[in-house]
């Protein structure tokens, strides 16, 4: 499926996406190379949501699950359909995370070029388990629905900054 993206609110395009084998979007993922505060974390989940449904959602006949944050200090996996909110939601520390693929990630500058890497070996990991057969934070994404999702599917890729 190619998306047609609005240039209205260019900040808060996804930098990855996540397509199963049928091309259909599964994961919308935005990476910020820095710590936000939580009102700033909260407002980035809010316009990506809100990208995601002016601008992606009507150039697609099928919803896409699943929305992700990450910035230097915590990783938020959301849900991109309205009835299950909350249900399908969990916070994650980047640290934890990254470090697997980046053991110095919390010791030195990250760039967004290398964060956008780092996410994208783990979720490369999750699908495909080329590192690890137990994926940092595994039974999360597996709790949420989103790793049934991933498990298999082809790699990620990415749009534009």
């Amino acid at each position: 499926m190619e998306i047609q993206f609005s240039d209205n609110i260019p900040q808060y395009l996804p930098s990855i996406v996540f397509n199963n084998n049928d091309k259909n979007i599964v994961l919308l993922v935005k990476t910020k190379a820095e710590k936000l505060e939580n009102s700033l974390r909260q407002n980035a989940i809010i316009q990506l949501k809100t990208d995601y449904l002016q601008n992606i959602k009507q150039d697609s006949n099928k919803d896409i699950p699943f929305g992700m944050l990450v910035d230097l200090e915590e990783t938020n996996i959301f849900s991109l359909t309205e009835e299950q909110n909350i249900k399908n939601s969990i916070s994650l520390k980047t640290n934890d995370i990254l470090s697997i693929y980046d053991p110095e990630f919390s010791q030195k500058r990250i760039f967004n070029f290398h964060l956008e890497t780092l996410v994208k070996s783990w979720l490369r990991d999750l699908a495909h388990h080329w590192n690890s057969d137990s994926p940092p934070a595994y039974e999360e994404v597996a709790k949420i629905g989103l790793l049934s999702l991933m498990e298999g599917e082809e790699h990620t890729y990415r749009i534009r900054n």
